[in-house]
């Protein structure tokens, strides 16, 4: 028997299991780095846990958020390197809620730096203009005093600099502007685009029904 020849078949066995260990980990290394990134830089995942948006967006909507969109920002330090765009009039964005940025907050943009804007019996104004919004709506008929909420009637107020005036599209419940103030452009996440998961955990019917079908890859406007 040729030991010569076993001794380097054994050899050549254990370095081949070694060399698909170390590949197989470096793949793995790869994928989270990539997947890291595309977090960081590019896409990523949020659920609604609150109705302040419906009807656009229902408690269990699971988004995507473009953060490429406004500007590619060092993590950390938020540090803007590459500036693509700023939030626009109707934009869905995602935030750091300035009242603790530990959270994450999601309203429509109303407000840009300059404008001003106000509120008469629900009526929104910005730049005197009543905006018209498709997607607000109003669950009680019922007006607000100033003197008692600022609900219903409020300003008007001017949007600083580098800030955005932000409401919820379900605007007799919604956490927003018109009570903690705005939003910095610095606390910007991204901007909302599409649903690619909705789960309704109320649904008594159908373990079925649970999933709402109809919502899965619908594009934000």
């Amino acid at each position: 028997m040729n030991t010569k020849a076993i001794d380097k078949k054994n050899i050549e066995t254990k370095s081949s299991g070694k060399s698909k260990l170390r590949e197989n980990i470096e793949a793995i290394c790869i994928a989270i780095l990539l997947a890291l990134l595309i977090r960081t830089f590019i896409v990523q995942a949020f659920k609604i846990p609150s109705g302040s948006m419906k009807e656009t967006l229902q408690i269990g909507d699971h988004i995507l958020v473009n953060k490429f969109i406004y500007g590619v920002k060092l993590p950390f330090i938020n540090y803007k390197i590459i500036s693509v765009s700023d939030p626009k009039h109707g934009d869905i964005i995602v935030f750091k809620y300035p009242e603790d940025p530990d959270k994450d907050f999601i309203k429509r943009v109303v407000g840009l730096a300059g404008d001003t804007v106000f509120c008469r019996n629900k009526q929104v104004f910005v730049n005197n203009i009543p905006l018209k919004s498709p997607h607000a709506i109003y669950s009680s008929k019922d007006i607000l005093p100033e003197g008692l909420s600022l609900r219903d009637n409020f300003g008007p107020i001017k949007v600083p600099e580098n800030s955005l005036f932000v409401m919820g599209d379900n605007r007799d419940n919604s956490l927003d502007s018109r009570f903690w103030g705005f939003v910095n452009l610095d606390a910007v996440r991204g901007k909302a685009f599409i649903i690619y998961w909705s789960w309704d955990s109320d649904n008594k019917n159908s373990v079925l029904n649970y999933v709402r079908w109809k919502r899965i890859a619908k594009l934000l406007k």
